[in-house]
C-alpha cells in the first residue's frame, strides 16, 4: 500500500535515506537529522512523495511527479528507495508496479527516471519492467566521497 508521507515519518525516512546502502543512490549525500528537515518539508509539500508500507510498516518511498502542460501525460518516478532489511523479498517490484498503475490509471502515457551508472541491479530492475535507456548524462552525478562524478541514464516507459 502506498501513501503520502507525513511529517511524522521523518525519522524512518531519514534512517532508510540515509543507510549506507541507500545513501549513494539519492540526490544527497550523508547528513544530519537537522540538515535533513528542510529537505523532508519540500517533499512532503510537494505532495508528490509517496511511502510505501508492508504488514504496517515503512518499507520504502518514492516520487511520482507529474508534468504540467502539454507534458502532463509525463511523470517523473525518483527518490526511490526501499529498506535494505527488505531486499529480496518482491518490495521494490510491487512498489514500482503499484505506482506505475497509479500514474497509468491517472492517464499517464510515459514514466521517466534516471539511474546512476553504477547501479546495475537498478539497470537491470527497472529494464525488467520495460523500461528503455533513452540517453546519458555523462559526469551528471557527483558524490562527495568520489574523486569524479558518474554518469546517469534516462530511462523510460511508454504506456499504450
Amino acid at each position: 500500500m502506498h501513501r503520502l508521507a507525513t511529517p511524522q515519518d521523518i525519522d524512518t525516512v531519514f534512517a532508510l535515506y540515509m543507510h549506507e546502502k541507500v545513501v549513494p543512490y539519492l540526490g544527497y549525500d550523508p547528513m544530519p537529522l537537522e540538515d535533513f528537515r528542510a529537505i523532508y518539508q519540500e517533499l512532503i509539500d510537494g505532495r508528490c512523495f509517496r511511502i510505501y508500507e508492508r504488514d504496517g510498516k515503512i518499507a520504502g518511498f518514492y516520487r511520482a511527479t507529474r508534468y504540467p502542460g502539454r507534458v502532463q501525460h509525463v511523470a517523473s518516478l525518483g527518490t526511490l528507495a526501499v529498506d535494505p532489511a527488505l531486499h529480496g523479498q518482491g518490495v521494490a517490484l510491487a512498489m514500482v508496479t503499484e505506482a506505475i498503475d497509479a500514474l497509468i490509471s491517472a492517464g499517464v502515457k510515459r514514466i521517466e527516471l534516471i539511474v546512476e551508472s553504477d547501479n546495475a541491479p537498478a539497470l537491470r530492475f527497472y529494464e525488467k519492467l520495460g523500461f528503455q535507456h533513452e540517453g546519458t548524462l555523462r559526469k551528471f552525478y557527483k558524490r562527495a566521497a568520489d574523486a569524479q562524478a558518474i554518469d546517469d541514464h534516462m530511462m523510460a516507459l511508454l504506456v499504450d
